[in-house]
C-alpha cells in the first residue's frame, strides 16, 4: 500500500459549503432508511401468495391519450416522473459543488472526479467481459456504473458515524459526479427515437427557466409551470425526462440576494429534498424492487451471465475503479490526498460505491424490456448492493477500532 500523500495546501471548505454537506447528509441518510423500508416491503409482498397483486399494481396503466406520452404504467411514472425530482436535487448538488464545494477548484476536484470517472469505466468493462456472447447483453453495460447516494450515505452514517468530514464530502462529490455521468449515459445511449419538435420546445422552456433564474426572479409560481412543461416535452421527445430534472437543477441560481434571504437553490432544495427522499425515491424503489427471492429465482440469477456481470461490475468493478482511479491520480501527481483522509477509508468508500440501487434499476429498466431479464438484473443489483454494503461495513468498523486505539495511545 503506498504511503499517504499529504496535501500541498490545507483544504478548508467555506462555512456555507460545510453546512450544505451536513444538511445533505442528514436528509439523504433518512431518505436511505425510508428507501430501504420501501424495498423490504416490496420484496416481502413479491414473495407472498399475493405477489400477483403487486405485479398488477406496478403495471397499472395511467396514460390518457391526450397527453401523448404513450403507454405509461405506475412503474414508468415512477421512473420517468418521480425520479425527475431526484435528479433535480442531483442537479442542485452539482451546481452547489461547482459554486461552493470541492468542484470549485480543479485541484480539489481532481481526486473525486477522476475516481468517479474510473468508477464508471471499470464496471462497464467487467460487465462486458463477463456477459460477452449473451444475446442482448451489451445493452445493459451501464447498469453497474451508478452509485446510489442515499443508500451509500445511510450505510456510512450507521457504520462510520465518526468519519472525518472530508471523507463524507469525498463520497458526496463522488456520487454527484457519478449521477451526472449516468444522466449523460442515459441521454446518449438510451434514447431510441428522437422527436425534434418536443425536444426543441423542452430546451426553450429550460432556457427561459435559466434566464429567469439569472435575472433573480424568485417566485416559485414562475418556475413550477416551466419545469412541469419542460419535463413533459422532454419526455415526449424520446429522451428520458430525468435529463430535464438535472438541467433545471443546475440552472437554479445559488446567488445570494442582497437582503440576506435564502437563494433560489436553497429554497428549491428546502422544498423538494424531503419530497425526493421521503416520497419519490421510496415509491420508485417500492415499484421496482419487488422480485422473487426463492431458490429457483436465485439460481436463475447465478446462471445468467448478464446478472453475474452486474454483480461483478458493482462489487469488483466499482472498487477497482474508484480506489484505483484515486490511487493512480495521487501517484501521478494529478490530485492530492488531504491530511484527514486515509487510504483505508478511501477503500471503504470505493466498496460503498458498489451500492448501485436507484440509478442502476433505472438504467436496467431502459436496457431490458423483457420482464424476466429485468427481474434477474434487479435481483443482481440488490444482491450486489448488499454485498458492497457488507464489505464496506467491515472496512469501516475496523477503521473505527483503529482510530479508537490511536486515540487511546495519544491519550
Amino acid at each position: 500500500m503506498p504511503r499517504r500523500v499529504a496535501a500541498v495546501r490545507p483544504v478548508r471548505p467555506t462555512i456555507r459549503y460545510s453546512r450544505h454537506v451536513a444538511e445533505a447528509l442528514r436528509a439523504e441518510t433518512v431518505g436511505g432508511i425510508v428507501m430501504l423500508l420501501a424495498t423490504v416491503a416490496a420484496l416481502v409482498w413479491a414473495n407472498t401468495p399475493w405477489s400477483s397483486a403487486y405485479t398488477r399494481l406496478r403495471s397499472y396503466e395511467i396514460s390518457p391519450g391526450w397527453l401523448g406520452l404513450g403507454h405509461m404504467d405506475l412503474q414508468h411514472w415512477a421512473s420517468g416522473g418521480l425520479l425527475a425530482v431526484f435528479f433535480f436535487i442531483a442537479g442542485l448538488e452539482l451546481r452547489e459543488e461547482l459554486t461552493h464545494g470541492e468542484l470549485r477548484d480543479p485541484r480539489d476536484a481532481a481526486l473525486p472526479v477522476i475516481a468517479a470517472a474510473a468508477g464508471v469505466v471499470m464496471p462497464a468493462v467487467l460487465f462486458v467481459a463477463v456477459s460477452a456472447g449473451e444475446p442482448g447483453a451489451l445493452s445493459g453495460w451501464a447498469v453497474p456504473t451508478a452509485t446510489d447516494i442515499a443508500f451509500a450515505l445511510a450505510v456510512l452514517a450507521v457504520t462510520f458515524s465518526s468519519c472525518p468530514a472530508p471523507l463524507r464530502a469525498f463520497l458526496l462529490t463522488l456520487a454527484v459526479v457519478d449521477d451526472l455521468i449516468a444522466i449523460l449515459i442515459i441521454a446518449l445511449f438510451y434514447t431510441d427515437t428522437l422527436r425534434w419538435g418536443p425536444l426543441l420546445a423542452g430546451a426553450a422552456l429550460i432556457a427561459v427557466y435559466g434566464a429567469l433564474q439569472s435575472r433573480g426572479v424568485r417566485t416559485p409560481w414562475a418556475y413550477v409551470p416551466l419545469a412541469v412543461l419542460a419535463w413533459y416535452f422532454v419526455q415526449r421527445s424520446g429522451i428520458h425526462a430525468t435529463v430535464a430534472g438535472v438541467a433545471l437543477g443546475m440552472l437554479t441560481s445559488p446567488r445570494e440576494p442582497l437582503d440576506g434571504r435564502p437563494t433560489n437553490a436553497e429554497q428549491a432544495d428546502h422544498a423538494l429534498r424531503p419530497l425526493s427522499a421521503g416520497v419519490c425515491v421510496p415509491v420508485f424503489a417500492f415499484l421496482s424492487a419487488g422480485v422473487a427471492l426463492g431458490g429457483p429465482a436465485l439460481g436463475a440469477v447465478f446462471g445468467d451471465r448478464v446478472a453475474l456481470g452486474v454483480i461483478v461490475g458493482l462489487v469488483v468493478g466499482k472498487f477497482v475503479g474508484v480506489f484505483g482511479g484515486a490511487w493512480t491520480a495521487v501517484r501521478l501527481g494529478l490530485a492530492t490526498l488531504g491530511e484527514e483522509l486515509h487510504w483505508r477509508e478511501i477503500a471503504g468508500v470505493a466498496l460503498l460505491a458498489g451500492v448501485g440501487f436507484t440509478v442502476s434499476l433505472l438504467i436496467g429498466g431502459l436496457a431490458y424490456t423483457d420482464p424476466a431479464q429485468f427481474e434477474r438484473v434487479t435481483t443482481a443489483v440488490l444482491l450486489a448492493s448488499v454485498i458492497a454494503s457488507a464489505a464496506a461495513t467491515v472496512v469501516f468498523r475496523r477503521r473505527v477500532r483503529q482510530r479508537a486505539r490511536q486515540e487511546e495511545t495519544v491519550g
